[in-house]
């Protein structure tokens, strides 16, 4: 009774009195986000060095090394964001180094958890959450926003730089600073040169005018350079460390099972059989989890095999069948309107309309690197070295979880191998530092393949039911697009911001919509009439980001649908887009570039040929397909051509590199990367078992990159989406029938 009338005499959590100030959490986020404040910046300097602001220091010896606060796991931000600098600094590339910035509010990334959250803070002000991410140094690498968040801090970082070393050339010239320039590492003036090195010391005493005066010239300028990628070296010799390379005195290594639900209990496990494996010293428990722990991995691994563990999983276990009913009875019940334009209704009301019906099962991450993570403590302090995306949300969640404060936890982001989003997720970490602390040394966690994939959280699976309407003339007049999928952007803040107090608050209060979990659905055609309705579903499974995130499947969904509209239209699919885009220059060249380069056919019957476009994140592309089916229903995929406007470009041989593997990924989640689950368990644990793409399934790849003056846009996810549906209306120009699932399967409509 007692716990009742406290319960009652609390005021009613509502999101109006939470943002009008009534609760504390969105309270403290708006406090936050308008308090005033600066931030130091934190750079370890070495003997030599010189810390000229939060993004670069100078060595007396003339090397520059540059703090990149974004992780590199193949995508080339350790070049692309490092060139940024020594273009504005006029810097010689081979005196470029870079390191991992330390955790600092500087750092943080409001478009990346603009882009991961989307739909959890919607109803909240953007000052109001671009404030709260900064102030709680919420470091993240997500979204292809490097280039879109920190370019303009890395110029400014640079000029400044640039300035200081300047100045300190003119005073000893006496000279006007502003007469002076820099290039491949020289101040220069006429013709006296003084290298950066030799400047350092009396550079970082100068001062900084404002504004800052960015470096003006198009001769000498790096930007728009196929400079070679930094990180390449370590990678060809192997000397580049990974999470797994990690090696301490005393370290032993650990292997471990998980149960296949976040509620999974361990109930049980035959510790006795892994004695029986050399090198194995002990098991250790926990409620969800069973490690194995030995002086190697392999022994490690082999002793969690002999010692079975077994798990009690409640409520229904999750098999491939109820996914697909959740969903389908998502689809079934009420959505929420997401976005919407002109009147849907009437423009259905008494025509024939198009009806088509799609689903996209839940996709695989797949990284080459399985989750790994090394943990030692020493006087209160554990040190984690971790493969991460978000920093400092791994160092929230090892100090939850071992029970000290994030001042006691030193997080090593180490390079990842690949990851495609996985490597925001933290579990491995919270493993290595509680066993670390249990055994009192250092451990080494490291996930088998079997584990990774059982462990993984998925893209979304999703259903999707189109309708359209076409004019006499063949044109749509009317679209609605019902998609049922669970609510991932939710599930992501809650999973990953459960220890922001503010962040939770603001959830409590949240929006009925998921902007994560619809990205991409709206239509970028011109369509007078459409209505886009989420349909959220709970399927058991966990959901998160993966590469492209919901736009893989809504790209799926628009542009299949789009061509199937073509042919009742009896129009050539190409020009079809193109009448309707309604003047979107950008998107359009893209279309026209790729079928020049293709040989775009028409998309006539017997071709093998399909196309696709999709935009997002300020950038553009078109991707145009040929393929088949063998005798033995396998399809086969015989050319792929992109042309991508992703605005000015920084390096076009990392963004060609960054179209190519997306189109390779793509292709990857097309034909497979996959699993179906049974009585709760994943049941394919390999690689092998997923239908990815060997190196003699890759077809011949062609990718144009169109001049463009805009701003830089998004391009290390951008060449996921459009892949499949173009893949998908090859198959349908090749055999007459179109395949409407995916991974795309002959006998699948």
């Amino acid at each position: 009774m007692a716990d009742t009338d406290q319960l009652l005499s609390k005021p009613l959590l509502t999101r109006r009195n939470l943002l009008i100030g009534g609760g504390a959490g969105v309270g403290l986020l708006v406090a936050w986000s308008v308090w005033p404040r600066h931030y130091a910046p934190n750079l370890t300097a070495a003997k030599g060095e010189h810390v000229f602001n939060a993004w670069l220091k100078i060595g007396e010896d003339g090397h520059i090394a540059v703090a990149v606060p974004q992780a590199e796991h193949g995508q080339g931000v350790w070049t692309t964001l490092p060139q940024i600098v020594a273009d504005e600094l006029g810097a010689d590339w081979r005196t470029i180094a870079v390191e991992p910035a330390p955790l600092n509010p500087l750092y943080a990334n409001p478009m990346a958890a603009d882009e991961l959250f989307a739909g959890a803070f919607d109803h909240l002000p953007k000052g109001l959450r671009d404030g709260h991410v900064t102030s709680s140094g919420l470091m993240l690498t997500a979204g292809s926003t490097s280039v879109r968040q920190f370019e303009g801090a890395l110029r400014d970082a640079g000029a400044a730089a640039r300035v200081l070393l300047q100045k300190a050339a003119a005073r000893r010239w006496g000279a006007d600073w502003r007469s002076c320039g820099t290039a491949g590492g020289f101040v220069v003036h006429g013709k006296d040169k003084l290298r950066f090195g030799e400047l350092a010391a009396e550079a970082v005493g100068e001062s900084v005018p404002d504004p800052i005066p960015l470096r003006g010239g198009e001769t000498g300028r790096l930007t728009g350079q196929s400079l070679p990628r930094l990180d390449s070296p370590a990678k060809i010799d192997g000397s580049v460390n990974f999470a797994a390379d990690v090696r301490l005195p005393d370290m032993v290594f650990a292997a471990v099972r998980a149960g296949p639900t976040p509620d999974s209990v361990l109930i049980g496990c035959d510790t006795n059989a892994a004695n029986k494996i050399r090198g194995m010293t002990q098991v250790v428990r926990h409620d969800r989890w069973v490690a194995a722990i030995a002086s190697n991995w392999w022994a490690a691994n082999r002793a969690l095999e002999a010692i079975g563990p077994r798990f009690r999983v409640p409520g229904v276990p999750v098999s491939t069948t109820t996914i697909h009913r959740a969903l389908d009875a998502a689809l079934a019940g009420p959505g929420v309107r997401v976005a919407s334009t002109g009147d849907v209704g009437a423009a259905f009301k008494g025509v024939t309309v198009v009806t088509a019906e799609y689903r996209v099962e839940a996709a695989l991450h797949a990284p080459v690197e399985t989750r790994a993570a090394t943990a030692a403590w020493a006087d209160g302090t554990v040190e984690v070295w971790v493969p991460t995306l978000a920093p400092g949300l791994a160092r929230t969640a090892v100090a939850a979880a071992t029970g000290v404060s994030d001042g006691s936890v030193v997080i090593h982001p180490m390079p990842i191998g690949g990851g495609f989003g996985i490597n925001l997720e933290h579990d491995a970490a919270v493993q290595a530092a509680l066993l670390a602390r249990d055994l009192k040394r250092p451990v080494q966690v490291m996930w088998s393949r079997a584990e990774d994939i059982q462990q993984d959280r998925v893209r979304a699976p999703a259903v999707a039911r189109m309708t359209g309407r076409l004019d006499n003339q063949g044109r749509i007049t009317g679209w609605l697009a019902k998609i049922a999928t669970p609510a991932t952007g939710r599930e992501l803040a809650h999973r990953l911001l459960a220890d922001d107090n503010a962040a939770s608050a603001a959830l409590a209060v949240g929006g009925s919509s998921d902007g994560y979990a619809m990205a991409g659905a709206t239509p970028f055609y011109q369509i007078p009439s459409y209505a886009i309705d989420h349909h959220e579903a709970d399927i058991g499974v966990p959901t998160g980001h993966w590469r492209s995130g919901a736009h893989s499947y809504t790209c799926f969904f628009t542009e299949c649908f789009i061509d199937e509209l073509a042919h009742v239209a009896k129009t050539e699919a190409m020009s079809f887009r193109i009448g309707m885009l309604g003047g979107d220059a950008r998107l359009a060249r893209c279309l026209t570039t790729v079928a020049a380069l293709g040989g775009w056919e028409g998309g006539v019957p017997g071709s093998g040929q399909g196309i696709a476009c999709h935009s997002f994140r300020g950038s553009h592309i078109a991707v145009f397909a040929e393929a088949h089916i063998d005798e033995d229903q396998s399809i086969g995929v015989d050319r792929i051509v992109a042309a991508v406007d992703c605005g000015q470009v920084i390096n076009p041989d990392i963004v060609r590199q960054n179209i190519e593997g997306g189109l390779v990924f793509g292709m990857a989640a097309a034909l497979g990367a996959s699993t179906r689950y049974k009585g709760g368990w994943a049941e394919s644990l390999g690689l092998g078992g997923l239908n990815l793409p060997r190196l003699a399934d890759v077809p011949d790849i062609t990718v144009e990159l169109i001049p463009s003056e805009a701003d830089p846009g998004g391009v290390s996810e951008l060449a996921v989406p459009p892949v499949a549906p173009a893949i998908a209306n090859a198959l349908q120009s090749a055999t007459g029938f179109r395949i409407r699932s995916l991974p795309l399967r002959v006998g699948d409509t």
